[in-house]
């Protein structure tokens, strides 16, 4: 059969038009993480739009869809630190992919105590990767921890005592241009001269204030509270080993309903009857889980020089060898999700909501942290095998960012 010159033309703009109309966007199976139920989900221009119940998901393991994961307080990964000198956007980057290879899709790189020439020269270089085209949907803001914390050993945690100051608003102003105005949850000490009022103009600027590395009294966690404070950082760590047992900074902070605290569940940063109160006291809907990883965090056993200090990473925890004490997390934020299911035999649904739904509420990322129609199609595809997270593939935005094949 033959067409003529202007025949062709014809049926391939038919044929175009038609392909262009009945385009499939991007297809997920997998086992629905919040009722168990076999789904499958169309994506398309970024976006979940369609979400259809199928009898049953292709695959002889247990294929589970959730939201992407999301870290509100992690230091670095994979030798990337970013309160480090040497920070560069591709460490950033290097430290993004890494991430979603653990179902990470979203995370506030946190800054810690430090000389302020470097946390801002640090803000600055991780505003340009916010911008950066490949990994800035991974970056909605960051987490500014200290340097306005309690200088008291134990509550100091591995912050440096040297670089530690009471709050001050214009010197976080210029921090804060710095960061491009990204930085978007301060962690603080209550309990500071000046720290009620710092807090907030915070708010007011529409920073979270979280409290953490403090001594705060009751009274002082109250008024921090009334002033807009609203996270407790790593519950039951950035404390001394030795406390009151009636006065301390635990318990106006558990016992305090407007207080949501973000807790450290890797199997070590808190024994199982803490995980286990903490979650009994403040259930699935107050509880936001979080890594705490440092830079070390990926990186094979050993001893690091870090500054001027020499850190021990075991294949579960980073030390501080000569005080023997807790540096910081080894796990990303997905080995949390497991560790808390076994602790405190919450489902995966609850699990779930404690590392994505919750600190999306918490940030007001309006578009992440569920599945649902319309949302931004974050997602992450994996099994549970041995009570741990293995991840499959990880979407930002429906593109395929990892697949473990």
């Amino acid at each position: 059969m033959k067409y003529t010159l202007t025949a062709v033309i014809i049926l391939t703009l038919f044929i175009g038009f038609d392909m262009s109309q009945s385009k499939k966007s991007d297809t997920v199976e997998g086992i629905l993480y919040s009722d168990g139920s076999a789904v499958s989900l169309d994506m398309d221009n970024g976006n979940i739009v369609e979400i259809k119940r199928i009898e049953s998901v292709g695959n002889t393991k247990q294929i589970f869809v959730a939201p992407g994961l999301i870290d509100v307080q992690i230091n670095g990964y994979m030798g990337v630190d970013f309160s480090g000198p040497g920070l560069t956007v591709e460490g950033v980057r290097k430290a993004t992919k890494a991430l979603w290879k653990a179902g990470v899709t979203t995370y506030f790189p946190t800054v810690i105590t430090s000389d302020i020439a470097l946390t801002k020269k640090n803000f600055t270089v991780l505003a340009e990767a916010m911008k950066d085209p490949e990994i800035g949907k991974s970056i909605p803001g960051f987490h500014l921890e200290g340097p306005y914390i309690s200088p008291v050993k134990g509550f100091r945690g591995a912050h440096l005592e040297k670089f530690i100051k009471t709050p001050d608003w214009k010197e976080f102003q210029e921090i804060q241009k710095a960061a491009n105005n990204g930085i978007k949850l301060i962690t603080l000490a209550p309990e500071l001269e000046g720290a009620i009022p710092f807090i907030r103009n915070c708010v007011n600027s529409g920073v979270v204030v979280a409290l953490g590395h403090h001594n705060g009294s009751a009274i002082d966690v109250q008024n921090a509270v009334d002033a807009g404070a609203k996270m407790a950082t790593h519950l039951g760590n950035g404390c001394a080993n030795e406390i009151n047992r009636h006065h301390n900074p635990i318990w106006p902070q558990l016992s305090n309903d407007q207080i949501t605290p973000s807790i450290i569940a890797d199997g070590f940063h808190l024994t199982r009857e803490e995980v286990r109160s903490f979650y009994k006291a403040k259930g699935a809907e107050k509880t936001i889980l979080v890594s705490d990883a440092l830079d070390l965090a990926g990186l094979p056993p050993g001893e690091y020089v870090r500054g001027e200090r020499t850190l021990l990473l075991t294949p579960n925890v980073v030390k501080l060898p000569k005080e023997n004490v807790l540096a910081g997390a080894a796990s990303p934020i997905s080995k949390c999700v497991g560790v808390v299911m076994d602790f405190t035999q919450c489902s995966l649904s609850d699990a779930i909501r404690m590392a994505s739904t919750n600190p999306a509420e918490m940030m007001s990322l309006t578009q992440l942290g569920t599945v649902e129609y319309g949302k931004r199609a974050d997602l992450v595809v994996f099994t549970m095998e041995d009570g741990s997270m293995v991840i499959q593939k990880t979407y930002v935005a429906g593109q395929l960012v990892y697949t473990q094949n």
